[in-house]
């Protein structure tokens, strides 16, 4: 990679993605992967080292291939070829807003087609299968507190994975209100009301640690080192403990509870408590309406309750069919009135 070429990926990461877009280091890794997965593929395809590629090199036919090359050689799924050309469209844009002479190759890359891909299925955990996931925890041992604690929070707010894992101290007030303050993508902070229970919980916690150690940017759920808890960590944590739970119907296979899998829960629960959706979408911490908007769909009961409630009302006998008239056509005063207007 020349110098020119390097210089502008170093800015790219440094610059744009971190200080102007505030993306987390989540975020940033994905864009990392995509990079290095399709420099080496430049690079192999030109035959040379990664640090001999140039500018040139890096067109629309040579994206056309990569994308062709993780479907068909590593064997990723239209999501992940999807989620590696929007990376390379923005790194694409960025190129030619340092270097003009790229624009009609951004322009050239932003003309490749997403491919369409159906809408990853959406699960979640009825009331009863909440309850015995929390009924099933363990009461004793040296983590039954925290991981008590780390699911019942999980539940509580929706919160994304990454979000409790850099849970700190100062994130918490659990006083007379309690409440937490989550630092959600794109580098945007949200407000979450706790339960007086998950409060509770989390108190216990906070007070395990001996008082002169705690320090506000100290985490809320460590490992046994004392470490924070990582988003893998966390992933065993949750699944360890709803391994019992097994899906409905004839296949007794456990189901993958996940994190994601308790934040979709939250979000269904809230609708069926009633919850306006836009409430929801604040309390998940969602940029687009239509992402929360996927939960009615899923939502059974809710459909149910609706197609009930406007469900005509039977006839007394059936032989009477439905009235072949409207009613209003037989209230004389209403009739009147209309003939008034």
């Amino acid at each position: 990679m020349n110098a020119r070429l390097g210089a502008l990926v170093f800015s790219f990461f440094e610059d744009y993605l971190r200080a102007q877009k505030g993306l987390r280091p989540s975020s940033l890794r994905s864009y990392r992967d995509a990079l290095r997965l399709f420099l080496g593929f430049v690079a192999a395809e030109r035959r040379r080292q990664i640090t001999g590629l140039a500018l040139a090199d890096l067109t629309m036919e040579r994206v056309l291939l990569f994308l062709r090359h993780l479907e068909e050689d590593r064997g990723n799924c239209v999501r992940s070829r999807n989620q590696r050309l929007a990376a390379l469209r923005t790194f694409f844009r960025y190129l030619a807003s340092r270097v003009p002479e790229m624009l009609g190759e951004a322009e050239r890359v932003a003309q490749i087609p997403t491919k369409r891909t159906p809408p990853a299925e959406t699960h979640f955990l009825e009331r009863d299968e909440v309850e015995a996931l929390f009924a099933a925890l363990p009461d004793a041992g040296r983590r039954s507190l925290r991981d008590r604690a780390l699911l019942l929070f999980l539940y509580n707010t929706g919160a994304r994975v990454q979000e409790a894992a850099e849970l700190t101290r100062r994130n918490l007030d659990l006083g007379a209100q309690p409440r937490v303050h989550l630092h959600g993508k794109g580098d945007k902070w949200r407000l979450c009301p706790l339960w007086r229970e998950t409060a509770a919980l989390l108190t216990r916690l906070l007070d395990e640690e001996p008082g002169a150690a705690a320090a506000p940017h100290d985490p809320v759920f460590c490992s046994a080192p004392g470490r924070a808890l990582t988003r893998f960590g966390i992933y065993k944590v949750v699944r360890r403990h709803a391994a019992h739970l097994t899906s409905s119907g004839a296949d007794p296979r456990p189901r993958p509870v996940s994190p994601h899998v308790l934040r979709h829960t939250t979000a269904v629960h809230l609708l069926e408590a009633g919850v306006e959706v836009n409430v929801i979408r604040a309390w998940l911490g969602h940029v687009s309406l239509d992402t929360t908007n996927r939960y009615a769909e899923v939502n059974i009961r809710a459909k149910e309750a609706a197609l009930r409630a406007c469900e005509p009302p039977l006839p007394a006998s059936s032989s009477e069919g439905f009235p072949r008239k409207a009613v209003w056509r037989d209230d004389e005063n209403l009739l009147r009135w209309l003939d008034s207007l």
